[in-house]
């Protein structure tokens, strides 16, 4: 379960600071420079994700998503300043749910 979770979250991180790389550039008027840490990152992200000790792709997927929502609003308060609200809460708290139930059921 351990490896699982890390898995999760350092896959969540990578991919939010790689794309937070492209929204530099693009949007943010950041030197094309910033794309190269963040095509890496993007790959580390893929890389962490396959590594998560599911039986099949969609549904570390499905279980990613609910960490990916959590991640984003812990990197908007961290790195962008922006406090989440109680609706943001709420709502990760939701999709976190719905991913334990995805990662953590019975299966037979």
């Amino acid at each position: 379960m351990g490896l699982s979770l890390a898995a999760y979250a350092g896959a969540a991180l990578a991919e939010i600071a790689g794309c937070f790389a492209v929204w530099a550039w693009w949007r943010l008027g950041a030197s094309a420079l910033w794309l190269v840490p963040g095509a890496l990152s993007l790959g580390t992200f893929a890389w962490l994700l396959a590594l998560t000790p599911v039986e099949a792709a969609g549904r570390s997927y499905a279980v990613y998503g609910g960490v990916y929502v959590a991640a984003s609003l812990l990197w908007l308060w961290a790195v962008e300043g922006v406090r989440p609200d109680r609706w943001d809460m709420g709502g990760a708290a939701l999709v976190l749910a719905g991913a334990a139930v995805i990662l953590w059921a019975p299966r037979g």
